[in-house]
């Protein structure tokens, strides 16, 4: 314990295999005069249409067959879900880092990835690809969009609000703690021998969370995509329940980076010097 906080803490930069990159501004105004900026909003605008509109067309094809053998089934839709971020993060992350939920920007933003302008500007494109998604669908599907529910998250029947929260907020602990897990410069440069694809993952996260809590709300973990289920589905059910798709997320988002940064990564321990010292 004492020989790795020393090299924790004590040893420098330039000594270490790998490079921690510099903390992002709180304000960075000079990325508005950037080209690279839009770029990358414009991409998680997209980005997050695009998840919107496969995962929430998944889930009205299934609801609407009677028939379970005709279907992809629960297990379908979470594959859809997570094959979905694997492929959209695999296709964004060299031009916006590929965040497409705007919880794991809020986790990426307290963990100093992002600068607030940055975070802000990904969080409505975010939303606002959602909304265009889930409209898409039901433009394409309107009889059984309207019919099914409309792909929106809410607290199923025999759920307490308190346990769907807490299931949103550990659901999206699982998966910005393997987001960060999966990015870390140190474990890329010391677990090199075992090549990691970053968004395998993430996209593996996202699809054993659902597994677990499509019985509960329908798996949320991601506020855009209950939120632009919920501009088009429009329900009074729907809206009672869309706080907790905001706050179990951001908690859990807060929670993850929290526990990445100062203990997974010691920053607390590297700030205030070894506590084993004489």
């Amino acid at each position: 314990m004492s020989k790795e906080v020393t090299e924790e803490g004590e040893v420098s930069q330039q000594e270490r295999d790998y490079a921690d990159p510099p903390p992002a501004p709180l304000f960075d105004m000079g990325e508005l005069m950037l080209w690279s900026f839009y770029r990358a909003v414009i991409a998680e605008f997209i980005a997050t249409l695009l998840f919107l509109y496969i995962t929430v067309a998944t889930v009205i094809g299934y609801k609407k067959q009677a028939d379970p053998c005709q279907t992809v089934g629960l297990l379908g839709i979470a594959w859809a879900f997570g094959g979905m971020i694997f492929i959209l993060v695999y296709c964004t992350a060299g031009i916006s880092g590929g965040h497409i939920n705007p919880a794991v920007t809020f986790g990426l933003f307290v963990g100093r990835k992002v600068s607030l302008v940055r975070a802000v500007a990904y969080m409505v494109a975010q939303c606002l690809g959602a909304i265009c998604g889930v409209g898409l669908v039901k433009g394409f599907m309107k009889t059984y969009y309207d019919s099914l529910g409309g792909g929106a998250n809410s607290v199923a029947p025999t759920y307490s609000k308190g346990t769907a929260l807490g299931a949103e907020i550990i659901g999206t602990f699982v998966l910005v703690y393997t987001v960060f897990s999966a990015t870390d410069p140190k474990r890329n440069a010391r677990d090199s021998h075992v090549p990691v694809l970053a968004p395998l993952p993430i996209g593996f996260a996202v699809f054993m969370v659902h597994l677990a809590t499509i019985p509960i709300t329908g798996t949320g973990i991601n506020p855009a995509r209950s939120f632009g289920a919920a501009v088009i589905f429009n329900n009074e059910k729907v809206w009672d329940d869309q706080w907790i798709f905001w706050v179990g997320p951001f908690l859990g988002a807060l929670a993850a980076a929290l526990y990445h940064e100062h203990i997974l990564r010691a920053a607390a321990i590297k700030a205030l010097g070894s506590f084993t010292a004489n």
